[in-house]
């Protein structure tokens, strides 16, 4: 039995040790897509995930997929494609876009109309963000997610061309180095984010790391600006020195 939220009342949610085990995460019903419980979700690790028809979902999964920016694996075929005339990447340009871009999916999608509009607000507000992929001109790929403080809550990407979610995640990766951002929570486990560095942590974990990543009142954030052209390169200098400084860091795994 999960908790109904009132709409109308403050936002305020259950302990995250009352999420089911099974469907894993899933904590409460209701509530609303307002900008005081979106951000009073974010700040406790729940996000809101349901499909159209159903009320409001909250999930607080556990193990959490996670990435730590500086264990990064920028594959020798990725960093070869960075290199490629054509592709291009930007941040916050086109956010309506990469969203919608997102919710275009053939077997269905969780982002409605609702979602949508919710994380359009935040990003004008300066908490959601978009990263863009380019290739001749044309937007082929990309990601939003949430930033509060110094962790990156990914949302989702997609890809209309080979590689174009994973340049993608690179550049987000780049921008999380570059803006002290400690984590990015991948939310749900799958194959790909695991093969490009994600690890699976345990809730209370994660949950440490958000106590000291996110003040009580998270400021938004700008991040549109300028692309620095050799950014794939500097990202790799920037990963060759973490890596080689502390090779065996790395976050416990769901199972220690």
């Amino acid at each position: 039995m999960i908790l109904w939220l009132d709409p109308a009342a403050p936002p305020r949610f259950p302990p995250t040790s009352q999420a089911l085990a099974e469907p894993n995460g899933l904590l409460a019903a209701g509530g609303a897509l307002t900008v005081p419980w979106l951000l009073a979700a974010y700040r406790r690790g729940i996000f809101p995930w349901y499909q159209e028809g159903q009320p409001i979902l909250w999930w607080s999964p556990s193990p959490r997929l996670v990435l730590l920016p500086e264990a990064f694996r920028l594959h020798r075929s990725l960093r070869k494609r960075l290199r490629e005339k054509g592709w291009q990447t930007s941040v916050d340009v086109a956010f309506a876009e990469v969203i919608r871009g997102c919710a275009a999916r053939p077997e269905g999608t969780w982002i409605t109309t609702a979602i949508i509009q919710a994380y359009e607000t935040l990003h004008r507000l300066g908490y959601a963000h978009s990263i863009e992929t380019w290739y001749e001109g044309e937007l082929v790929g990309g990601l939003y997610g949430v930033c509060l403080d110094r962790l990156f809550f990914g949302e989702s990407m997609f890809h209309r061309r080979p590689d174009a979610s994973k340049i993608a995640l690179a550049r987000l990766v780049y921008e999380a180095l570059r803006r002290g951002i400690g984590l990015i929570d991948c939310q749900m486990s799958t194959p790909h984010l695991r093969f490009m560095g994600a690890n699976e942590i345990p809730r209370a974990l994660f949950e440490a790391f958000l106590c000291r990543a996110i003040a009580p009142y998270p400021q938004p954030q700008r991040w549109s600006e300028e692309t620095p052209s050799n950014w794939g390169e500097e990202l790799h200098h920037l990963l060759s020195t973490f890596q080689s400084a502390q090779p065996d860091e790395k976050l416990p795994s769901a199972n220690q």
